[in-house]
């Protein structure tokens, strides 16, 4: 396993959370790539959106949405805009198409966009362009320490 699902892999053994991740031999950097090779609906893939404003600020939503900017910004307070990949990999730790909701190298906001609230489990990226793994919903919101948020676009 690649260092960054093995990341994965130890900090949810860590929060004794349990959820299956898979590395696979087609690439899930995007959420429709990662909704082909699961068998599963876009809405399902919970993808982690990196925005920069100094800190970064990472936002997990479903894959069938995308984050509204001006939402966000009000949110935080102050304009973001989308991190470039040397901003990803610095914040997070990993590269794009690969970050996962956690854990991350830097100190990084991460919300949850209300999007993934119609669903029991989720598909999210585990650290590199091919892995991921099913999670519950509420294990993701616990392990997050947050409450839902409304950034998507309508």
């Amino acid at each position: 396993m690649k260092r960054g699902a093995e990341d994965v892999r130890r900090f949810l053994r860590e929060k004794n959370v349990e959820a299956e991740i898979r590395e696979l031999s087609e690439s899930t950097r995007t959420s429709k790539m990662a909704a082909e090779a699961l068998g599963c609906d876009i809405a399902q893939i919970a993808k982690s959106i990196v925005f920069v404003n100094g800190d970064a600020t990472v936002v997990v939503i479903s894959g069938d949405k995308r984050v509204d900017e001006g939402k966000l910004s009000r949110l935080i307070g102050r304009g973001v805009s989308l991190a470039d990949a040397e901003a990803v990999r610095r914040h997070t730790g990993y590269v794009i198409g690969g970050v996962p909701p956690f854990p991350h190298e830097g100190s990084v906001r991460v919300l949850l966009d209300s999007s993934l609230k119609r669903f029991e489990h989720v598909w999210t990226a585990a650290g590199t362009p091919n892995s991921v793994f099913k999670i519950r919903v509420e294990d993701l919101k616990s392990i997050l320490n947050t409450d839902f948020v409304d950034v998507s676009r309508r």
